[in-house]
């Protein structure tokens, strides 16, 4: 089974000299970015240097094409489906772009980037498009757009919603929105934590810095990894009845949890 990316690192698609670092920073997924990080004189540029450097072969790279609602969609979209094995990150998405951009990339890696109301108000219907392997928090816009400041517990709400739908339809776990911190490590990496703990299962990157701090949040401490060591250990002996260890009832849910953590704790 494919490990779950924790650290998922855009890199702007008209920079072709940083695509090589990018995927050098121990991100999990690279994400080359035809979107946000380039002004619209230098689309067409960054579409071809993408191209480019895709026909290497290239592994672990989706790309964020333009939405569907720019000049830009079309091509971008049929830059990726002559990319075999290529992935794409669908910006603003919606339920019926979605669904078109799966049928058109059958069997590609497709991440829908949450960061409109509209996307919001039929985030199950969303989650429900066939294809869809995962869901991202575009935090950045949707706070612009609703005007929520992503401080503090203000878009709780909204972050535990993403997890519970995406759980509910048997998606990876979401990956949250960028932390726009990229030089304090201890900062960067409460900020992973934090998603963590709401049950995303990565982070979007906006500067290599970043991602040992992100990858680093998303993985158990030894301390845990011992404790599930330990608990697996416990349970098997018990030949699958319920046990104790360190005085506290081990049953089937507290198993699955140490396996989990044994798992994730053996990633890198």
């Amino acid at each position: 089974m494919e490990r779950i990316a924790r650290s998922l690192l855009f890199v702007p698609g008209n920079r072709p000299e940083r695509f090589d670092k990018a995927a050098a920073s121990g991100a999990h997924r690279v994400i080359l970015d035809l979107e946000d990080a380039v002004a619209p004189e230098a689309k067409a540029e960054a579409r071809a240097a993408a191209a480019a450097w895709l026909a290497a072969g290239r592994q672990a790279v989706v790309v964020r094409i333009n939405g569907a609602d720019t000049p830009w969609f079309r091509d971008d979209l049929s830059m990726v489906q002559a990319s075999p094995g290529t992935g794409i990150v669908l910006p603003k998405a919606d339920a019926a772009t979605l669904t078109d951009v799966a049928a058109a990339l059958p069997g590609r890696r497709l991440i829908a980037l949450l960061e409109t109301v509209k996307g919001w108000m039929e985030l199950d219907r969303l989650a429900a498009v066939p294809g869809l392997s995962r869901i991202a928090f575009g935090s950045v816009d949707f706070a612009l757009e609703t005007g929520i400041v992503d401080e503090g517990d203000a878009m709780t709400s909204i972050r535990t919603r993403i997890v519970l739908a995406s759980c509910h339809a048997g998606l990876a776990p979401p990956v949250d929105g960028v932390s726009v911190e990229v030089n304090d490590e201890a900062v960067m990496r409460r900020h992973a934590l934090r998603s963590r703990q709401l049950g995303f299962g990565g982070k979007l990157c906006i500067h290599p810095r970043q991602v040992l701090a992100v990858n680093a949040a998303f993985r158990p401490e030894p301390s845990q990894v011992d404790w599930a060591l330990r608990v697996l250990a416990a349970f098997e002996a018990s030949g699958g009845a319920a046990t104790t260890v360190d005085g506290k009832m081990v049953d089937k849910p507290i198993v699955e949890q140490a396996r989990r953590i044994a798992a994730e704790g053996s990633g890198s």
